[in-house]
């Protein structure tokens, strides 16, 4: 019911997922990143209780295999889970159980990973891998564009209600933590890149205006605390 990307860009050392799915709020439960650490995605019959294991994982020094294998591991249940995990040095791994739903497979790209199930077809984490690598811009453009990439492919079997975009940058809150929890009938990934773009612009000023407040730029509206 989910397809996903999990990505880190060399230059900034950002760490983000894009992910799309039938189901309402998908990224509240399937999307992980921390700064300095990695990404990840738990998903297909979701245990979110294993996002903040593998990144833990990551954290005490575990590459994304050992990550990913450790979560698999200590669940009751690995057969159901489709998990994705990228490291501080750009290693991934991705661990499909054997009852994931529908179709599902992976893909594992430059800096990338990608997974779904209830897929329209086969190829779609290979497109968003694709999509991934063939993109300019910051690592939320990449991320887009791959999300983009694989409802291009066919995405889900069923249609898509909710997409999110959640990145990390040097802080321990979300660099950009976007959202789209539910739309019945237009596009969740045009809707969520749409809302990227209005933020894209303003989410380093953000950063800003938590650390140095003197140094972050006036929108001159009384009692602006965004």
């Amino acid at each position: 019911m989910t397809f996903s990307i999990i990505g880190r860009c060399a230059q900034s050392g950002q760490f983000g997922v894009a992910i799309a799915s039938s189901s309402p709020a998908v990224a509240a439960r399937c999307a992980w990143v921390r700064a300095g650490v990695g990404a990840v995605s738990t998903q297909n019959v979701t245990n979110p209780a294993l996002g903040a294991a593998m990144l833990d994982r990551l954290a005490a020094g575990d590459d994304a295999a050992a990550a990913v294998g450790a979560a698999r591991a200590a669940d009751a249940h690995p057969e159901f889970r489709q998990l994705l995990a990228i490291d501080a040095a750009g290693r991934t791994a991705v661990h499909s159980g054997a009852r994931a739903l529908g179709i599902w497979t992976s893909a594992e790209g430059r800096d990338c990973a990608s997974g779904g199930n209830m897929l329209a077809q086969e190829g779609v984490p290979a497109a968003m891998i694709a999509g991934f690598e063939a993109a300019g811009g910051t690592l939320g453009d990449r991320l887009i564009a791959a999300l983009r990439a694989g409802a291009d492919a066919g995405g889900e079997a069923g249609p898509v209600h909710s997409a999110g975009l959640l990145i990390a940058d040097r802080q321990s809150w979300p660099y950009a933590d976007l959202r789209v929890d539910w739309l019945e009938e237009d596009c969740p990934i045009a809707a969520l890149a749409g809302i990227w773009q209005i933020y894209r612009p303003q989410a380093d000023d953000y950063v800003t205006r938590a650390l140095n407040p003197d140094a972050a730029p006036s929108y001159g509206v009384p009692g602006d605390d965004r």
